[in-house]
């Protein structure tokens, strides 16, 4: 019997279906969104990149926990079709679409100032949008894009929204990190896109252990204000962050994921805990697994004198002389 053949034995087919069901219901994690009962009614969100994946399904569990929910995005037309479905499957009138390029520092500072004019609150900041396989851009500031997009940009987000965030707390930010922060490096010329190589996820894990080591710096800082500050690792999740990738990685990834990765409403699950469950109160610089459990990152991403460093340097990067 030749390979072809074994794979269109039905036996072949049974135990493919039958792993592919046993992964998927360990992937559901130990949380449950729809068991918690939890109401934002009166809460202000905004949620990064929710047009489209994690994004779009964190920013719905928010508009259906009745909260005012703010689409931070980048596409008018693609925000303004994730408004309208959200609007729809949740009910949730008060849902609304603010433009945002986070690649732009202009743009986020434009973006910030709007939300500071127009809400009196923000009692919960989602840094959800991200990007991956980019190659070598350099932004107006100087600054390589998927840095810009996956980190400075957030950054700057953050900080210029603290005030209103201390004003309203508690309030909780949550920034969508990855475990492959642990094949991450810290060398800062890679702000400039200096000494990168470009090519699938290289990039991508820099930019995510830099989340995590400025989150916890952040978190740090944050004490006693009531306004705590987490990462996540989403799981490996089928979304479209691979579409800068080679056709044929997206082809394999496509195919496999469709067996074996979480979806993007599984994906956003993490994200939902660190925002809004009750267990997850006051507990702030830490990191979550995809299963909503409190892991240890990588032994840079917990090194209290790199994080000062690091987020010193994203001051000054993002900072408007």
């Amino acid at each position: 019997m030749n390979m072809l053949d074994i794979l269109h034995h039905p036996l072949w087919a049974f135990c493919a279906a039958l792993l592919a069901l046993v992964v998927r219901l360990q992937r559901r994690g130990r949380w449950d969104p729809k068991a918690c009962n939890v109401r934002l009614k009166g809460k202000t969100a905004v949620v990064t990149g929710a047009n489209t994946g994690i994004g779009k399904f964190i920013a719905l569990d928010f508009a259906r926990r009745g909260a005012r929910v703010i689409l931070a995005c980048r596409s008018e037309a693609r925000g303004t079709a994730a408004l309208e479905e959200i609007r729809e499957k949740s009910g949730n009138s008060d849902i609304h679409l603010r433009l945002v390029d986070l690649s732009i520092l202009d743009s986020v500072r434009e973006f910030a100032k709007r939300i500071l004019e127009e809400e009196k609150a923000l009692h919960i900041l989602v840094n959800n949008a991200g990007v991956s396989g980019l190659p070598r851009q350099i932004t107006k500031d100087g600054l390589d894009a998927s840095f810009a997009t996956n980190h400075l940009g957030p950054f700057l987000l953050t900080n210029l929204l603290l005030d209103l965030m201390k004003r309203s707390a508690p309030a909780r930010i949550v920034t969508l990190s990855s475990v492959n922060h642990k094949k991450g490096h810290v060398d800062f010329a890679h702000f400039h896109g200096e000494n990168l190589t470009y090519y699938m996820d290289k990039v991508y894990n820099h930019t995510k252990l830099h989340n995590i080591i400025c989150t916890n710096e952040l978190a740090r800082r944050l004490r006693g204000t009531g306004v705590t500050a987490n990462s996540v690792h989403p799981g490996i999740v089928l979304t479209k962050v691979l579409r800068h990738y080679p056709l044929m990685v997206r082809c394999i990834f496509n195919f496999i994921g469709f067996l074996f990765f979480k979806s993007p409403e599984e994906g956003a699950v993490s994200s939902i805990y660190c925002a809004v469950a009750e267990d997850t109160e006051g507990i702030t610089g830490k990191y979550f697994d995809s299963d909503c459990s409190l892991v240890l990152p990588s032994p840079l991403a917990r090194d209290p004198a790199l994080a000062a460093k690091d987020f010193e340097m994203c001051e000054r990067l993002t900072s408007k002389l």
